[in-house]
């Protein structure tokens, strides 16, 4: 926080001056003028940047907006205005209370926007870095048709939802992640420090060594040579163009699309991009989002290309005045189940309910198939670490017994 000099009217007219502390001087003229005073100016009181100060600056670079941010912004919206407080007024509050310095910026800016007069879903949509479209669609469909509050608990449910749905699928990726790190950490490290000490002593018994140790030893010597350097670069130059391409419309496509055919992997992508498809699309209609709107924002928001692309070709298809179901029908990405759901939901005129019925069966499927690889995972990474060890062990004994079935 900073300290402010601000000079205000009265209610009898009378000038005064004062200090505050606030984040920014539009926070403390939010806030005074919510008292009622007639704020004239403000200005900062500012004094040289201490080592505090500095650090607060820094840390603020690496600091990040993340969905339990927005769930908890959402559900505090919700509850306020809910309760009839205004909404300026409510914004002010939650911009007070915010620890998330670079979320208490945005919504910030948001207030201010407000309070020259913007709706709320066009001041949001100044910072789409922080609400995406199915965000402001949403807040847009609240606003038209006046439940807002309401609007904003269904996003903060879904937020919940989808970190939730998030948070198993990262948990399925960090311990096979951190086993396969260890593993190569302790191989790299048995080449390059405990082998050399060993290539010593095969060289003072001399003979010819066994074809897999000679394997090992020009494997070190390679791993300690300026060549294992530029094999590093290269990784990582690769890597980067890889990334680059993937960023791309057809690299995604491309890229997405190997990753859906992969064993295992593959059917867990699927499931969290049908999951995720199924739960905004419902959410969105369920909201009062119109269908074909519904479906763009749903595009947008799957988080794969190759999904992406099926989606468009739905929206086409509405577009042209056909029906959801069959168009999905033909599309390989969406299982029988799904169509089939979908069908029925537009025949009885509840899609939403159907499609967040089928949400909630590919969340468990999510959570069933990541217990599943997280069991299946455990003994092969164990065995894969021992199989490490024991092969770079019995490469080093090998000269040994050679030598001792030699004395023998």
């Amino acid at each position: 926080m900073a300290e402010f000099l601000y000079k205000i009217r009265d209610g009898q007219g009378r000038i005064q001056e004062a200090t505050a502390e606030a984040d920014s001087p539009s926070i403390l003229r939010a806030r005074l003028t919510s008292r009622g005073l007639d704020v004239i100016n403000i200005q900062s009181t500012r004094q040289p940047l201490n080592f505090s100060e500095s650090w607060n600056s820094f840390t603020y670079l690496f600091e990040t907006i993340t969905l339990k941010d927005m769930v908890v912004f959402s559900r505090q919206f919700a509850a306020m205005v809910s309760s009839g407080v205004a909404m300026l007024r409510t914004l002010t509050i939650i911009v007070d209370q915010c620890k998330n310095r670079r979320m208490k910026k945005e919504l910030d800016e948001v207030r201010t926007s407000v309070e020259s007069g913007l709706s709320l879903s066009d001041a949001l949509s100044r910072h789409p870095i922080v609400f995406d479209r199915l965000y402001i669609s949403m807040v847009k469909a609240g606003e038209t048709g006046g439940i807002l509050p309401e609007v904003l608990m269904r996003l903060a449910e879904f937020l919940e939802t989808r970190q939730k749905l998030n948070a198993k699928v990262r948990s399925a990726m960090v311990y096979p992640s951190v086993v396969l790190a260890i593993a190569v950490l302790v191989f790299w490290a048995m080449l390059t420090f405990v082998l050399p000490i060993f290539q010593g002593l095969f060289k003072q018994i001399g003979g010819e060594l066994p074809a897999y140790t000679q394997f090992l030893i020009n494997l070190s010597e390679y791993m300690r040579s300026p060549w294992m350097a530029l094999f590093v670069i290269s990784v990582g130059v690769g890597v980067f163009f890889l990334r680059r391409f993937h960023k791309t419309e057809q690299g995604k496509y491309y890229i997405d699309g190997i990753l859906l055919s992969l064993p295992l992997v593959g059917e867990l992508i699927r499931k969290v991009a049908i999951a995720r498809f199924s739960r905004t699309f419902g959410t969105l209609i369920r909201a009062g989002v119109p269908m074909l709107s519904a479906l763009d924002v749903v595009k947008d928001t799957s988080g794969n290309a190759v999904v992406a692309k099926a989606v468009a070709t739905v929206y086409n298809e509405v577009r042209q005045g056909g029906t959801i179901s069959k168009p999905m029908a033909k599309n390989n990405i969406f299982p029988p189940m799904v169509t089939q759901m979908v069908a029925v939901g537009e025949e009885t005129g509840k899609l939403d309910d159907m499609l967040s019925k089928v949400a909630d069966f590919y969340d468990m499927e999510v959570e069933h198939q990541v217990e599943q690889m997280t069991s299946l995972l455990e003994p092969i990474m164990v065995v894969g670490i021992g199989g490490i060890v024991g092969s770079v062990v019995v490469g080093m004994y090998l000269p040994i017994f050679t030598v001792i079935n030699e004395l023998h």
